[in-house]
């Protein structure tokens, strides 16, 4: 299927400065906000307690944060809905080492009189154990990259390497950029959302690097901006297919997903969309950067095609027993 019905080639790599500058102050900007707002961490990498309460009725949300905020225990609370009207969930900082009583039973007792509900759920998680889940996130991110780093290379080359792993930092800056200007809780959800990204944002930049290598392969141009402007648009219809088709599920998730998978949601929202941007304006741009000898890509090419014929030339007549 043909999203894009063209005759002739998008010059791209024209628009390769420009595109360079928005991506440069998008960057500037997620760091700035990093900088002043800081990220917004959930209770499993900052620690603290979660309680989940369902209501007979819809949850009066208003006059439970009313009652939370008389107790000093709950002063910090944050009650958001959990999924439906008659459920919801009770954020706080502190635990049950804080408290003489059950966190569960202090906060039925807070609660009492507010309607007819149940405490379905406690979760407690330590600073210190946060602080080790948000040490070995951190770790699974960089892994991540490096591996990526070492496989593009391995696949294609270096400079291919290069430029996709810079691709997936700028997407995972202003991804968690996003996170923060709006205050998004950062939690295992959210960790999980950021290695999918990764995937997914590197699955574009391959299928349009394989585009690439395949056009310098094959195209009689030997100008790389010529090449990657033929290349890509030849996979303008199936980037834009597969990240639409991807973009409306997720977008599903977000609006109609509820409280709990909503971090998640956002965050491949706004990575789907700056990823399928990357692979274009910002990885080939990048490779443009490095440059790129085709002549000599295709000498080197032709060299090993030439050994390999040879190759198999005298593994036939071996067989055969005439070597």
């Amino acid at each position: 299927m043909e999203f894009f019905k063209q005759q002739g080639t998008v010059d791209f790599m024209g628009k390769a400065k420009l595109s360079m500058m928005v991506s440069l102050l998008l960057v500037v900007a997620s760091l700035a906000v990093l900088a002043f707002k800081g990220l917004n961490f959930g209770v499993d990498f900052a620690g603290g307690t979660i309680v989940q309460v369902r209501y007979d009725v819809a949850a009066p949300i208003a006059q439970m944060r009313d009652r939370l905020s008389t107790n000093p225990i709950f002063a910090d609370a944050t009650v958001t809905e959990f999924g439906s009207a008659e459920e919801v969930i009770i954020r706080f900082g502190g635990s049950s080492q804080n408290l003489q009583n059950d966190i569960g039973d202090e906060t039925a007792k807070v609660l009492e009189g507010t309607g007819s509900f149940e405490i379905r759920r406690v979760d407690m998680v330590g600073p210190k154990v946060g602080g080790e889940l948000r040490e070995k996130g951190m770790m699974a991110l960089l892994f991540a990259t490096i591996g990526i780093l070492i496989y593009v290379a391995f696949r294609f080359e270096w400079r291919f390497a290069v430029a996709s792993v810079i691709a997936l930092v700028h997407d995972m800056t202003i991804a968690v950029g996003a996170l923060a200007l709006f205050e998004i809780p950062v939690n295992l959800d959210v960790l999980a959302a950021m290695l999918t990204l990764l995937g997914y944002s590197l699955n574009d930049t391959i299928i349009v690097f394989d585009r690439i290598r395949e056009g310098i392969n094959t195209l009689k141009s030997t100008v790389l901006g010529e090449v990657i402007n033929e290349s890509v648009t030849r996979t303008l219809s199936r980037t834009t297919l597969t990240s639409l088709t991807t973009l409306f599920v997720v977008a599903m998730l977000y609006f109609f997903g509820g409280e709990i998978i909503n971090a998640f949601a956002f965050t491949l929202l706004v990575g789907i969309v700056v990823g399928t941007y990357s692979s274009i304006f910002v990885a080939s741009p990048i490779l443009m950067l490095f440059g790129f000898d085709i002549k000599g890509y295709r000498a080197r090419m032709a060299e090993k095609a030439k050994r390999e014929a040879e190759r198999e030339r005298m593994r036939a007549q071996f067989e055969q027993g005439t070597l």
